[in-house]
């Protein structure tokens, strides 16, 4: 009588796929993104420029910066696992040369209007001159604000004046350093305390 393998079944019939023991290749951790951005701050906490996440970790590792305010996600080197920073503060003070004039753009009015039409408080979706343009109003930060699609057509080429309407305040250019960042890029809602600029509910 043939043998059998220890605990197997007698019954004849083709054998099974051998199954090797040994723990297979664990699969690799699916890495984190490192390419979001974050607010650098000056050792005074005053706003200097937006950097990479990827570029702020490199920064806390080295000792130059000190995170403070991060995100929920882990970056795992080989040997440490970091939050990903929001905000980051230099160690050290450096000194920046300002440009004087701040842009003027349409994403920067959004930012300092709060995203909001200055007439109604409805969502901004486009800008408006207060003293209209064709009547001799011009394109400067004092002359222009965010407003929503339904004010911007009923006020067409119109005054405030003329419709009875007014402004919560004078629109004016945004001042200090932190409106550099403006112009070109969106605003984390996690920034705004640090920039200086009202919260969008």
């Amino acid at each position: 009588m043939p043998l059998t393998a220890l605990g197997s079944s007698s019954a004849s019939g083709p054998p099974g796929p051998r199954r090797d023991p040994r723990p297979g290749p664990a699969a690799p951790a699916a890495p984190v993104a490192t390419t979001a951005a974050c607010l650098l701050l000056n050792a005074t906490y005053e706003p200097l420029c937006v950097v990479s996440s990827r570029r702020a970790i490199v920064l806390v590792l080295a000792a130059k910066a000190e995170p403070v305010d991060v995100s929920e996600v882990l970056c795992h080197a080989e040997l440490v696992a970091l939050p990903v920073p929001v905000v980051i503060r230099l160690t050290r003070y450096v000194r920046v040369p300002y440009p004087a004039q701040v842009p003027l753009s349409r994403r920067a009015v959004f930012t300092r209007d709060g995203s909001t039409c200055v007439y109604c408080g409805a969502a901004a979706t486009s800008i408006d001159h207060v003293w209209p343009r064709s009547r001799g109003g011009t394109h400067t930060w004092d002359n222009v604000v965010a407003a929503c699609r339904r004010c911007n057509h009923t006020k067409a080429d119109r005054s405030l004046a003329e419709l009875g309407w007014s402004l919560p305040q004078p629109p004016r250019a945004p001042s200090g350093s932190a409106w550099r960042l403006l112009g070109h890029r969106a605003v984390d809602p996690r920034w705004r305390t640090w920039l200086g600029l009202p919260d969008v509910a």
